[in-house]
């Protein structure tokens, strides 16, 4: 790799972690290739993404980002999942990582905040943005599909009672 692809990589990387919600530091511990493209295909429907850098590279790329408290986090063949939701990255990784023991949650942060690998399964275990959007539209139209019901129930019973008149004084 020459001068001009490792300034391109660490901007690139550096771009990723403005952009960033969450990030989440693997070790790889002797991934197939086979299983590091399906840990990867994971990753991308989950709506994050999943890269291999060298060490002093992504040290660099984390200048200037509020991710600055993960440069100790990067010792060994380590990999770097992201995502803009805070939880998408996590999970994925947090569910690979219950199929095999060749990767190692090494740790994350959200922000500023640093998280152990703990901590990066406890973010996991979390909804996700999509999930929380489906509840809050779930309750949201709870309280107007149960306010149309009511509305309805007493006109439904004056007709009733409409109907029982006439028909009493037509008989």
């Amino acid at each position: 790799m020459d001068r001009a692809q490792k300034t391109e990589l660490v901007s690139e990387l550096n771009r990723t972690f403005g952009e960033a919600s969450a990030v989440v530091i693997t070790r790889n511990l002797g991934m197939s290739v086979a299983q590091s493209t399906v840990l990867r295909n994971k990753v991308r429907e989950a709506g994050a993404s999943y890269k291999v850098a060298k060490n002093r590279l992504a040290k660099i790329a984390l200048e200037g980002t509020d991710y600055t408290v993960l440069a100790d986090l990067f010792t060994g063949p380590t990999a770097v999942a992201t995502s803009t939701d805070p939880v998408a990255a996590a999970k994925a990784v947090v569910d690979f990582a219950k199929t095999t023991d060749k990767i190692e949650i090494v740790g994350g942060a959200m922000g500023k905040q640093l998280l152990d690998a703990e901590g990066v399964k406890a973010l996991a275990s979390l909804p996700s943005l999509d999930e929380l959007r489906g509840k809050l539209v779930g309750l949201l139209q709870a309280p107007a599909s149960k306010l149309a019901a009511v509305t309805q129930a007493p006109a439904s019973q004056l007709a009733r009672v409409f109907k029982a008149y006439a028909e009493k004084d037509a008989a």
